[in-house]
């Protein structure tokens, strides 16, 4: 994989190429959109080369030759493509596209330690590429600018084809002369730039011994704008930072009037706002840091809040003893006290987990123009809520239900161009994907605007498997639940794209595995809702502490509706099943003791004689009520997996530890409510 057999790469440049194939993906989904609109932008393009350019650079020092040569390949062409040498067409999209997907293949690849993907189908399609590359003859700038023959020659290649492709389309070449102080020249040359950049593009940027003093720097600025040379300068001064900056054209020949749109987009209503001095991030002020870090500064956190926890079980204790009320009611100060921080540190520490999941969004929206290749349609994705925080690990475990979604989406949901004509739909389907925070919570939507799902077709394929009996009907939300069993699919053939079945089952497993929940609505003809709740963070969580039996277990807050005192009598029996009347709705109850083959306690453990406790957990529009024998109490809690020997114990999602070095299981609500609904169609169907 290296060159050399002792020589590993660093993780750390990993990680930095994919943050870089991640923005670069987000710049050609960008350079799409605007070649959907007739326009190119040229900073789009150069940040397509610069990225490229830099992963390049970073597979070499990795010792990565194959990767490092395929980034070269694909750096050229994107070179050609800036300095208007190649056409910025489709058939040249799609090449960048299909590239970018083998070189975040090839990293993956080499990453992982094996066997890294052979790059020449797509090398051929460069090759093909390079053999249609334009080639003009270019009229020498000093024919078409006034500039001293000096400064033309310092010009890069880039910047002189972007100085005539601006002369070509019509627009003022003008230069900006400013004098800066030398202890603040690089803030100041940052802001101006932007200045500029809100009329404009800023082509160069070059030095220039004219005008400054002994303490001072002068730089002259290259920007063309569909802006007169007046008209800038007239911009600029409205900001007193900005008075002095001389402005001047270098257009020879008189320019034509910009496009409506550009005037438009140059001369804003009413008076120009002074432009916003654009933020520098300072690379010292930021460290990268392993997410492992953080999750074992996390557990400790946790067992701090243990000792929190026998700390006020001391302190408790020591009311009761002779002499010690006075040192116990310090000592309840004290732990007050040491609560107030810890959960202080504890969400300082979330808050550093936290990330956009707007990082993501990229990702989808390129599955999402690639699935809508595959299959022929014409599909509008559309994203909001970018900004929306969750856990880095939450996101990076999210990512693959919301590909299985958005490929079933696209797949299964939206119809054909011509299928939405016919039902009066415009032919390009919607697809949305967005967030929202709710409490610990975030709330995920994927949308479409498609056929919907036709609840009689998913009823007989049921019935066909054998599912349900040829006369039950069950509601709508029981009908959708089957969507989520394995291999369940109402599609007579198997597509290349989602298959069938198109594992809705493990998406449905792998939510369940974040502690979240997964609803759908839909109406046919209009389209299908799906709706992922999942929490901020699994880091810590709050858990409600019951005994069953002579075991202890822990529920996650999150899932705890209410809870109940219930009188025995009040419970009744339909079909086999246990329910009570909770405000006039049926809620099943399930007693944990038999699911899991617990011996019950008799007498003052069991709570009192006549009376049953129950937990209201639930799970999207589900309901269950778990009957225990005593609430314990609401506690802080870390959530560990469990080995080998209980992962096929229906309803345990892990394990915690809840003071004094006792571990007790926590358990999983929304399993434990798709257990009693199996033992109900078990009932049902006997």
């Amino acid at each position: 994989m290296s060159d050399g057999p002792d020589r590993r790469p660093s993780p750390e440049i990993f990680t930095e190429a994919a943050e870089i194939l991640e923005a670069l993906s987000a710049h050609l989904l960008d350079a799409e959109r605007g070649l959907s609109a007739g326009r190119t932008d040229p900073d789009t393009v150069n940040a397509l080369f610069r990225g490229v350019h830099t992963i390049k650079g970073l597979m070499g020092m990795a010792g990565l030759a194959a990767v490092s040569t395929f980034s070269h390949r694909l750096e050229a062409l994107l070179d050609r493509i800036r300095l208007g040498k190649q056409t910025f067409a489709p058939d040249v999209l799609d090449v960048l596209f299909a590239s970018f997907d083998r070189l975040g293949e090839m990293i993956a690849a080499a990453r992982e330690g094996t066997a890294v993907p052979d790059p020449s189908s797509i090398l051929s399609r460069i090759e093909g590429l390079a053999k249609e590359q334009k080639a003009e003859t270019a009229v020498p700038l000093a024919d078409l600018l006034e500039m001293p023959p000096g400064q033309a020659g310092v010009l890069t290649e880039y910047e002189e084809y972007r100085l005539r492709e601006n002369l070509r389309e019509g627009r003022t070449i003008a230069r900006a002369a400013a004098v800066f102080p030398l202890a603040t020249f690089d803030t100041d040359l940052v802001a101006l730039t932007g200045a500029l950049k809100a009329s404009g593009e800023v082509i160069s940027t070059l030095p220039s011994p004219a005008g400054a003093g002994a303490d001072q720097i002068s730089f002259h600025l290259l920007v063309a704008t569909g802006l007169s040379a007046e008209d800038l300068g007239g911009r600029l001064a409205s900001d007193p930072r900005w008075s002095s900056v001389a402005v001047e054209r270098l257009n020879k020949e008189r320019v034509s009037p910009a496009p409506k749109e550009e005037r438009e987009a140059a001369e804003p209503e009413g008076p120009a706002p002074g432009p916003a001095v654009p933020r520098v991030e300072s690379a010292a002020h930021t460290v990268r840091v392993d997410i492992k870090r953080l999750d074992r500064l996390m557990s400790l956190v946790g067992e701090l809040f243990l000792l929190k926890t026998d700390l006020a079980r001391t302190a408790a204790d020591m009311r009761s003893v002779a002499g010690a009320r006075g040192f116990s009611t310090d000592l309840q100060k004290t732990w007050r006290v040491l609560e107030r921080k810890l959960n202080e540190l504890q969400d300082r520490i979330v808050e550093v987990r936290l990330v956009p999941i707007g990082q993501i969004y990229t990702r989808l929206a390129q599955v999402a123009r690639k699935v809508s290749r595959e299959a022929g349609k014409t599909v509008s994705f559309q994203t909001f809520g970018e900004e929306t925080e969750l856990d880095k690990l939450m996101i990076e475990s999210i990512s693959d239900p919301l590909i299985h979604l958005i490929r079933n989406a696209v797949d299964h949901g939206l119809e054909t161009g011509e299928e939405r004509l016919a039902a009066g739909k415009p032919e390009a389907g919607s697809l949305f994907l967005g967030a929202f925070p709710l409490g610990n919570h975030v709330v995920l939507t994927i949308e479409d605007d498609g056929r919907g799902i036709d609840l009689e077709r998913v009823l007989a394929t049921a019935r066909k498997r054998g599912l349900i009996g040829p006369d039950e009907r069950p509601d709508e939300r029981e009908i959708l639940d089957f969507l989520f069993l394995p291999g369940f699919s109402t599609r007579e053939t198997v597509t290349e794209i989602s298959g069938r079945g198109v594992g809705m089952d493990v998406v449905k497993r792998n939510i369940a595995a974040l502690s979240g929940t997964i609803d759908v609505e839909t109406e046919v003809g209009s389209g299908t809702i799906f709706t992922i709740t999942i929490p901020l963070t699994l880091a810590i969580l709050r858990g409600l502490v019951v005994d069953v039996g002579a075991e202890t277990f822990a529920i996650p807050l999150h899932a705890v509706s209410e809870t109940l005192m219930v009188d025995s009598p009040d419970v009744q029996t339909i079909e086999g099943q246990e329910v009570i009347l909770l405000r006039g709705e049926p809620l099943s109850l399930l007693r944990l003791e038999r699911l899991f083959g617990l011996a019950r306690i008799e007498g003052e453990e069991s709570g009192r004689e006549g009376v049953l406790y129950v937990v209201v957990v639930a799970a999207a529009e589900h309901r269950l009520g778990l009957v225990v024998d005593r609430l314990r109490g609401q506690q802080e809690m870390v959530v560990k997996p469990i080995g080998d020997a209980l992962k096929g114990v229906p309803g345990i999602a892990g394990a915690t530890e809840i003071g004094g070095g006792r571990v007790v299981l926590v358990l999983d609500a929304e399993a434990l409510i798709g257990e009693a609904r199996r033992k109900k169609s078990e009932s049902v169907s006997r």
